[in-house]
């Protein structure tokens, strides 16, 4: 099978949702990538249950599905009887077993590395976002550093501007 693109990454991409802190996929969404119909996709996944645990399938509540379909200016959601399921990484993983067909597993082969790319992308953010709150700490301690040698200064300017004159010490001869 060839590594060629069935489907644009930005098209894959699109169809990701992040819900209850998840990076999700729709029922519907999947269905279109895979060329199959909504019902197919589901009736297959209730044939094989016992493979979708909640944390690798769930359904939207009204509200959720409410919320997303308001988020979308273009929606291509007719109108459903039942609100959607959907799968999480895993749950979009093990719809390859048991939707069979040569395009769901290229889809997924796909769908895999998009999930993988999105992963290291919210990484190299971390790690970036982490180097920027040192340099922060270090730019605040250099500040610190910086205003205590003003201090300083001006302590010494204070000090050389009020200076008593000191008394002379040692022999002190006659002058007249």
């Amino acid at each position: 099978m060839s590594d060629k693109l069935i489907i644009p990454d930005e098209v894959v991409i699109s169809k990701i949702y992040y819900i209850r802190d998840q990076k999700v996929m729709l029922d519907s969404d999947l269905a279109e990538l895979y060329e199959v119909e909504t019902r197919v996709l589901n009736q297959q996944v209730k044939r094989n249950i016992d493979r979708f645990p909640d944390d690798f399938m769930f359904q939207l509540t009204e509200i959720e599905w409410e919320t997303l379909k308001s988020q979308n200016t273009t929606p291509s959601w007719g109108g459903r009887r039942k609100l959607p399921y959907v799968f999480t990484e895993h749950g979009v993983l093990m719809l390859s077993s048991a939707l069979n067909s040569k395009k769901a597993i290229a889809v997924n082969i796909q769908i895999m590395r998009i999930f993988t790319k999105l992963r290291e992308m919210l990484t190299d953010n971390l790690s970036l976002k982490l180097e920027v709150e040192e340099i922060k700490k270090k730019l605040t301690n250099h500040s610190k550093n910086i205003e205590l040698v003003f201090n300083y200064l001006d302590e010494l300017i204070d000090k050389k501007e009020n200076e008593k004159p000191r008394k002379e010490i040692g022999y002190k001869a006659d002058r007249d």
